[in-house]
Formats: C-alpha cells, structure tokens, sequence
C-alpha cells in the first residue's frame, strides 16, 4: 500500500479517484505543527535551534496517519507546490520520524492542477524533498517569531493600548499611516477649466481652452474666479476654425494571464472581494480541479495550455482575433520566486463553473487567461485644435475611436483609481471648418489629495515594493484588521489612533526595520536561501546581531521618555503652525497651559499641563489641533430631585458617560448611541440612572419583568430569559402586555439550542458524508450545521451566494479544527470518516 498525503479532505478525496486502489490518500489539514507561542521557541545561541510543537486539535488525523504510515510501503508526499506545502511535506516526515512511522521510501510529487493527467504525470516523476525550500520556510519563520516575540513586548510596556507588531505587517501599516499623513497635509489648490460645447453637422462634442492670450494653459493656471470669467468671455466672444487634426493610431496588448497579487487586485475592484476571500475561493476552485494553483509569480502558461486557449478563441471568434503567434509572457515582478505557471483554467473548453462567488471569480479567471492570447486592440486617437481668428486663443478636442476590440471584445482590465481617458468619439472634422458653439462654461475645481489604499492598491504597492509573497499579502492585511489597527470603509483603508502611534513609535526607534528597502533586502535574501544561494542560519545572524541590541536598547528607557521623544516627533501632525502665528501648542481651555502627547492605560492623548486643574484633552489622532470631539473635563448636568446628588457627564475608555455619587458608592450609566450627546437632559440622565426598570409580575409565572440596557442594546429580562427592545425610549415606555408578547416571540423564534428553529435555507446532503446541510440564524450570525457539527458563516460570504459545496468545506474545517472532549465519542454517521465523529462533540459546544 501507497500512503498520499495531501493538506484537505477534498483533494484527498479527489487524488483518491484518480490514483486507483494501491494509494490511500489522507488529509493534513493544513500545518500540523508550529513554533510554539513562547519564549526560547527560537534559540540564537545554538544555531537558531527551533522547538516544534503538534497542533492540539490535530492529534486524531496525526495518529490516523502514523497508523496507515506503519503500513505502508511507500510515502507520497503531495502538497502544495510552494515553500508552504514543502515545509508541510517536511513537517509531516519529521513526525512520522519521531513516532518511528515513517516507511523506508519517501517521496515528494507537485502538481500545477489536480486533474488527471496532472496527478499521474507527477506520480511518474517524484523527487527528493527541497531543502533549500524548507531552510527558507524555516529561515521566514524563525524571522517572523524573532520580531513578534521580542518586538511585541516593547511595544506592550512602553506603549500602552499596542497590541503587535510584525516584519511584513508593520510595514503595510506604515505605507497605510504615510498615506493618511498625506491626506491630511494635502492643501487643496483652486483652478478653474473653461470649455466649449460645440456641434458639427448634428454631433456635439467637448473642446478645452489650451491657449489663451497666446500663453500656454496647464491645468492649474487658471486659479481665480476673475481670470476664469475672462477666458469665458473671449472664448464666447471667438470664432473657431479647426487649424490642426491629428489621427495617430494605437494598439493594446491583452494583460497577461493572473499572478496571486494581480488576482488579488482585480477580484478587489471588479467583485468587491478581500483578498482573503479571494484567496479562499481560489483555493477551493483549485482543489476541484477548476483552476491551476492560486499561489504563484508567474505569468508564463503550459504551452498545452496555450494551444487549448488558442482552440477555444478560434471557436469563439473569428481569425482575426487569433494572433499568429502564441503570446509568450515573463514574469517583472520584482523578487519573482518559486514561479508557477499563471493561474488559468485547467480546461479551456469550460467557461463556466460553481455558482456564487465561486462562478464570479472562475468567470475571471478564464477570461484574463483566455484573452492573453488573444489579439491586440487597435484603436485611433484624434486631437483637433481650433484657433480663433486673433491667434491668441485656442481650444483642443480629443476622441478615441475602437478599430478593431481585439481582447477588448472578451477582457478590460480594471484600474484603482479613475484616471483622465478621453475616450469620447468625435465627428469627422477637416482644417478650415467653423463648428458651431453651443455654450461655453467655466468650472470651479479643487486639486484633491492622493486616495486612500484598497486592498488592490496596497497589494499592488507591496508587490511594487519587494515586500512579502503572495501567500503572504491575504494574512497580513487580515492581521492590521484584526489588531484594529486599521479600518475599511468604503473599500479603503484609513489608519486608526492604534495604527499610527505603533507606525511612529516604529518610526522613531526602530526605523531601520519599518524602511521599505531593509524589508525588500531582508525579502531577497529569504529568496536567497530558496535557491540555494545563502545559507539560512547566516541569513538570521546577521539580522539578530543588530537587532537584539536595538530592542534592549528601547526597554532600557522609561517610557515617559518615550513618550517625550514621540511628541517631538509627532510635533508636525499633532501640532502644526497655525495661520495667525499663535502657539499651536497652547491649550484652548485654561490659556497658559501647554498641550503634549501623554501616556494613558488606555493609550496616547493630548493634555494640558496644568492637569489636574485644566482637564482640558484630545484625542491622538485628531492632527492639527482639531478641537471637535476635545473632552474639557466633566460637565455637571444637574443635580437629581430626589439625592440633591450632582449628576455629571464624563468621558470614559469606552465613550461618554454618566455618574452620581463617589468612589464605591457612584452610580454609572453609559450614553446610548441612539440618543445623540445634544439630547442628554438631565431628565434622561436621571432616568439611565433608575436603571433596570422593573415593568411588574408576569401574569403567568409570577416572576418579574426588568427592562434595562446591556451590551448588545436595549432588552427585557424574565426567568433568564430575553426579549428585545427596539430603543432607549421603549425601556422607559413598554407595558406590561407589550413586554408579554415580546418575551413570547423571543421564545416563539427559539434561542440558542432550541431544534425547533426553522432552517433559513436547506443546502442539501453533504458530498462526502451525506448528512443535510442547512443554513441557520444563529445568536452571533448566520451558521451552517450538518446536524452535529456548526461553522459560523464568514462575513466575506452571502447567505444568497452561498453553495453547498462552500457550507461543506466550512463544516470540514470546523470539524477538524475543533478538539474533542475527552470520555464522550459521538456516535459516527453514515459513510462518515472517523475523524469527523471524533470532532464532533466538540464542535457542537460552539455552535452558532
């Protein structure tokens, strides 16, 4: 017997198939060890000596796979075709080593595409594992865990509120920071454009003012109002004859066929996906055989792959969309490494595939690789200049004309950012006509500040940079969002306080390890060790020789004086001169107070220096001394009726507040959000503070109703039972009757672990154990659940959207990842693998 072992259950399944009954293949389930999250994991002193330890929830398939090991003849090692599968492949072997399981031959086979042909060709040509590959994975993690581990506590005792900080992450975070300093800098420039709507025979077309008073116009010449108004009128007052038209043919190649990164970046602008997300349907798409692999640098295509994109054009089109020369591609990424085919389609003769998000992104898949091969656009450009009979002013006009679409007919590529293409058609015009002016306007613009990232034109700038690897972009932009660090609002980032102040801090003592070209270099020489080209041990030398020093060197200082050095540095965005030439430093409360950054428990503020007698702060991230939101210290609202005790707003770490009372005894309450700071009266301070409310006895257990507000909103409350209130007001209005029946439908509708909860939507049975898979309104979200097992539904993902063979793949990772408890086994379904029955019970506890 043949024993394969590949990362999920669902290309397990499918080798299977293709292989014949002498194999048994079996899951890993991705990484089965790791560094654990300690210190001394990494040892510098003996040679960067690393202590592995087994995954927790992975120890029923490691065991299952030593088991089928011992009685094996052959190891086939099937992994992904990367740094990551190798070193999976590797850790795989080493355990097996340890627990004396491993069979005598041992061997290591990649696939571009799991297809047939693909798996059998690999099995006919195995190969020895890669140890250059493997010293880089060990060489990239030992890096990683070295930063985070001696970095991260700095950051936690001398920057309070930091939560990490990491070798790739902090530097996207910085490119996001510096793109908001520049937002922020930016001063808008007034300029005016004045234009001319004109007609000849029956088309309407656009010229722009070029020449006025015989000087040059750019586009920021014009910047008043006076000057704009002037330029109209002698352009309305001008008769215009054509002087000048200019034809000038172009031609546009297709892109080439998809690099992880560039998918990334289209399935970003035209689908609105995250490039985790991305990432994630990629790799289902990949492991049913739909696309080859999703994580790779290059752009060359199989050139079996070539013809059949080549066939499928001359099916689709006619001859002259097929060029007469297949396109051959090479990859410019710079720092290219471990470069695969492009991602494509694993057969040309299929356009489409799945449904959902799944169809969505095949459909692009196909269409970039299939028009790479197709034939270049031709398009005409057209610039017209029309001159006034004075000579001093002129207009141009200009208009692109599509020939022949070429690619264009299949695939256009999308962009960031809106860019100036006049695309416009123009009417056939000639030296000496006189197109008729309809109307001539002069409009007001502002230059505005460079946009703020999405998640394609960071991946691209990253990319642009030498900084991290395909595999890496998904993960480290999925950490800033985690760590809060940044926000996404409209699908751009924008740096939160947390953010910036690790990016300064970052800045300022560890600048060398947050610079673009240090990362980059450190990024070559990873690749280095890849190709055989450096040893990996030297490779962390060299790096921990000075940054080990450098992170003691920081411990050493106190942090008041780490906070004192960054409020020099910080001094341009938080305290920027002023127009009238006044202090910007001085505190707008108490007048002779000087304002500076402070440390907190909770984090970096401004504050006055006659605290405690001025209480005046900001916010960090409000730059320029921005007073909206400055907290002046508590405001008495009133006294209450019935304690004559004052009531007081106050601003607290999680937002304004009130109290009454002192120390101990104080009474609290926090400002609900659907009740704006302008409305608190102290009639609905003095009612937050009465809180609960008790509404009366229920009419049918005896017991008492309470109305109140908790962390979710606002709620009733009997017998351990909850309803909920639509706002603040209900808790004060609700009834004893109304309160009845809300409590009743709560119940009605089932709370957490009720059966009688009717499914959103029945999935149906699940490919690989049968069981029924539904979709269910759970507490926290939406959830999938085959009966035992329950996997929350990621946000990326649409109820509407979402397939059966997605919600599988969810209860599958759910299974495997979640640990069993111990003395109780699930009884196994039918046709289920053993592993899952054991996950079970587990899962079940966290259902959702």
């Amino acid at each position: 017997m043949q024993l394969v072992i590949v990362e999920s259950p669902a290309k397990a399944k499918t080798i299977e198939k293709y292989l014949g009954g002498d194999f048994h293949v079996l899951a890993s389930y991705g990484h089965i060890r790791d560094l654990p999250a300690k210190d001394g994991s990494v040892d510098p002193d003996h040679g960067f000596a690393m202590q592995w330890e087994n995954y927790g929830d992975k120890g029923k398939q490691l065991k299952a796979i030593a088991d089928e090991a011992k009685k094996a003849d052959r190891l086939i090692l099937a992994t992904d075709p990367d740094r990551e599968g190798e070193a999976i492949s590797w850790h795989v072997q080493e355990v097996l080593r340890a627990k004396k399981a491993l069979p005598q031959k041992v061997d290591r086979v990649t696939f571009n595409a799991i297809t047939k042909q693909a798996v059998t060709e690999a099995m006919a040509h195995p190969r020895a594992l890669d140890e250059d590959l493997i010293d880089a994975y060990r060489a990239r993690r030992a890096l990683d865990y070295l930063v985070g581990f001696t970095l991260s506590p700095v950051l936690w005792r001398k920057l309070p509120g930091a939560k990490s900080a990491g070798r790739v992450q902090s530097v996207a975070l910085r490119l996001v920071v510096e793109r908001e300093r520049e937002i922020e800098s930016f001063v808008p420039q007034e300029y005016w454009s004045v234009a001319a709507e004109m007609e000849q025979g029956g088309q309407g077309f656009v010229a722009r003012l070029v020449r006025w008073k015989g000087e040059k116009i750019d586009r920021l010449t014009i910047g008043k109002e006076g000057d704009a108004m002037a330029a109209k009128a002698d352009v309305e007052a001008g008769r215009f004859t054509v002087e000048k038209v200019e034809t000038k043919p172009v031609s546009r190649n297709p892109p080439p066929p998809f690099t992880t990164s560039t998918l990334q970046q289209e399935a970003a602008r035209k689908l609105g996906f995250s490039a985790s997300h991305t990432m994630r349907i990629a790799q289902q798409l990949y492991e049913d055989g739909a696309i080859t692999y999703m994580r790779t640098d290059g752009v060359q295509m199989d050139g079996s792959a070539i013809s059949a994109a080549r066939k499928a054009i001359a099916e689709r089109y006619d001859g002259g969309y097929l060029p007469e020369k297949p396109r051959q591609y090479q990859t410019k990424a710079k720092n290219a490494q471990e470069a695969h085919e492009a991602i494509r389609p694993t057969d040309f003769g299929r356009d489409k595939v799945g449904s959902g998000d799944h169809a969505r992104l095949y459909d692009l898949v196909f269409k970039r690789a299939l028009a790479s091969q197709m034939a270049s656009a031709r398009l005409e450009r057209t610039t017209v200049d029309l001159v006034d009979g004075t000579g001093q002013h002129a207009l141009r006009a200009t208009g692109q004309v599509v020939i022949f679409p070429g690619f264009l007919a299949l695939y256009e590529e999308g962009r960031d950012d809106s860019e100036d293409d006049d695309s416009k058609l123009l009417p056939r015009l000639s030296e000496g006509d006189a197109p008729a002016k309809k109307k001539v306007t002069a409009e007001q613009h502002f230059t505005q500040p460079p946009p703020r990232y999405s998640e394609a034109s960071l991946v691209k700038k990253l990319e642009e940079l030498g900084i991290g690897r395909p595999s890496t972009y998904a993960s480290t932009l999925q950490v800033l969002k985690d760590r809060d660090y940044v926000r996404i609002e409209k699908n751009r980032f924008f740096a939160e306080e947390s953010g910036r102040l690790v990016t300064a801090f970052l800045e300022r003592f560890f600048e060398r390890y947050v610079s673009y070209d240090f990362t980059a270099g450190l990024e070559e020489e990873l690749d280095d060790i890849s190709g055989g080209r450096a040893q990996w041990q030297a490779v962390l030398e060299a790096f921990w020789r000075d940054f080990k020093p450098k992170t003691a060197e920081v411990m050493e200082q106190k942090p008041s004086d780490i906070t004192a050095e960054l409020d020099k540095f910080l001094e341009p965005m938080l305290f920027p001169p002023k127009a009238d030439g006044s202090n910007p430093r001085a505190c707008p409360l108490c007048g002779d107070g000087q304002l500076s950054l402070r440390g907190g428990r909770f984090g970096a503020f401004i504050a006055c220096s006659n605290y405690p007698e001025c209480k005046y702060t900001r916010k960090f991230g409000q730059p320029g001394g921005s007073e909206g939101g400055a907290d002046t210290g508590p405001e008495v609202l009133g006294q209450h009726p019935e304690t004559g005790q004052d009531i007081v707003k106050k601003s607290g770490r999680f937002g304004p507040y009130i109290e009454m009372g002192e120390g101990k005894e104080a009474k609290r309450g926090s400002i609900p959000k659907d009740l704006p700071d302008g409305e608190l009266t102290l009639d609905w301070a003095v009612k937050l503070l009465s809180l609960p409310r008790e509404i009366g006895l229920h009419p049918e257990t005896g017991l008492p109703i309470v109305a109140n507000i908790g962390r979710f909103g606002p709620y009733l409350l009997h017998d351990g039972k909850y309803g909920r209130l639509s706002s603040t007001a209900e808790i004060f209005e609700v009834g004893m009757n109304s309160a009845v029946a809300k409590l009743a439908d709560a119940a009605n509708k089932g709370g957490r672990g009720s059966s009688s909860r009717e499914p959103l939507k029945v999935l149906g049975k699940h490919p690989r154990t049968e069981a029924e898979i539904k979709l269910m309104a759970g507490r926290y979200g939406p959830y999938v659940t085959d009966g035992t097992t329950n996997a929350t539904l990621p946000k990326t993902i649409e109820q509407e959207a979402l397939t059966l063979e997605e919600a599988a793949q969810l209860i599958d990772a759910r299974a495997a990842a979640a640990p069993a408890k111990k003395g109780k086994k699930a009884p196994a379904k039918k046709a289920a693998p053993k592993k899952a029955a054991a996950k079970k019970p587990a899962a079940k506890k966290a259902a959702g």
